[in-house]
């Protein structure tokens, strides 16, 4: 449509918008931008631009840049609630943390059925160690929507909060969701590491990396479960495999001299 001209006005900018959002999605973040960009030329009231622009610009790590954007669009259009959960998101990245959940509660005001920004709030509250009002908040995002990011997300909550039965629960549901997804194996397998159960934890690893054989924190905790039990060239070769994912990862380098094998 951009080609043949068939569209003008706010149609021809909401295309440019829609193409810049798929640029988006493709990391194809210059080329999204000039479509944005022109959006904007085209339509200078159009909301959905500044908050694609946005996104391009959290994705960059620029998020004061990020957060001017998702401003212009409330000015545009004050109930864009979308705009406030990535402004919301921009600003935890930040650390400014109060400001964010403030930005997702409105976002859930505006639309209550967006599970998003309450998942979004939930992170910030952790952020902040309110670990009461994020256990509410996934809590509330699991009874609607049990998801493996969902139970990974409560799971760290109670495994910072030292409550570790409750955290290997919640990754061992994560497991059940998706047991292709290598995130509930290897974090219930640091859980079971921390409770002593090295066993349980090298099996979790085991499974952990047949799903993401590039994780380096499994093939370390693997080596440190693995020299647990007493299986030294399983170790070595293990923290061996961190290293050659990760050179100088100081806590492979330290084991593997303690085995004697650096």
């Amino acid at each position: 449509m951009i080609e043949a001209k068939s569209e003008s006005g706010r149609k021809l900018a909401a295309v440019y918008c829609n193409r810049g959002y798929g640029l988006i999605e493709q990391r194809e973040y210059e080329r999204a931008l000039a479509d944005l960009d022109e959006a904007v030329r085209i339509t200078p009231s159009y909301a959905c631009s500044d908050v694609n622009r946005g996104r391009v610009y959290s994705l960059q790590g620029d998020f004061d840049a990020a957060i001017a954007q998702y401003d212009e669009a409330l000015n545009i259009d004050p109930r864009f609630a979308l705009a406030y959960n990535n402004r919301g998101d921009a600003r935890r990245h930040k650390g400014d943390l109060d400001r964010a959940i403030a930005d997702f509660t409105e976002a859930l005001r505006l639309d209550p059925n967006d599970l998003t920004p309450l998942a979004n709030r939930g992170l910030a509250f952790h952020d902040k160690h309110d670990y009461t009002h994020a256990l509410t908040d996934f809590s509330a995002v699991i009874r609607v929507a049990p998801s493996v990011i969902a139970y990974i997300d409560r799971g760290d909550i109670y495994r910072d909060m030292e409550q570790l039965d409750r955290a290997e629960a919640d990754y061992g549901a994560a497991i059940k969701a998706d047991p292709t997804d290598a995130r509930g194996w290897r974090n219930r397998g640091l859980i079971r590491l921390f409770k002593g159960d090295s066993k349980g934890g090298l099996a979790d690893y085991d499974q952990a990396l047949r799903y993401d054989p590039a994780d380096v924190s499994s093939w370390n905790n693997r080596g440190q479960a693995k020299m647990r039990t007493g299986d030294r060239q399983g170790a070595i070769a293990d923290f061996r495999k961190a290293l050659e994912l990760r050179p100088g990862l100081k806590s492979a380098i330290e084991s593997l001299k303690k085995l004697g094998a650096s």
